[in-house]
């Protein structure tokens, strides 16, 4: 009985993890994409989205506001919706992902985004500066 409990845990624990999985397949960090002329930070997710998913796109949105106050645009998109899905097609983007997009570069932070965005916030802000500032 006890073997069955643990493995009913284990299962549940593996399945959690998996839920929560950015993107970490990095086919290119710096793609070139067409020129827009202005800068976009945008975040995919998926519609269940555990505390750290939350918090990547909660911290990314604040920072794009605090440090640009309109001029980039901050943009959420669930790949469960057809909007997100579209988008996520245009852009390469099949998982969570948090992109910066200005003129043609296109900027994948994502592990940065899961790894600090719960335990150290400021330095994903610091990020995601250090990233826009050269495409402004």
């Amino acid at each position: 009985m006890k073997s069955v409990k643990f493995l009913f845990i284990l299962l549940m624990v593996l399945s959690m993890n998996m839920e929560c999985s950015a993107q970490t397949e990095k086919k290119n960090d710096n793609t070139r994409i067409s020129n827009t002329g202005k800068v976009e930070v945008y975040y995919f997710h998926y519609t269940r989205r555990c505390i750290t998913c939350q918090s990547v796109e909660n911290v990314s949105r604040e920072a794009v506001a605090e440090l640009y106050d309109g001029r980039v645009v901050f943009s959420d998109f669930n790949l469960e919706e057809e909007k997100g899905k579209q988008k996520g097609k245009q852009l390469g983007v099949y998982g969570q992902t948090l992109l910066i997009v200005g003129g043609d570069t296109k900027i994948n932070i994502t592990n940065e985004g899961f790894m600090n965005a719960r335990s150290n916030p400021d330095k994903l802000k610091q990020i995601i500066k250090e990233k826009i500032d050269p495409l402004l």
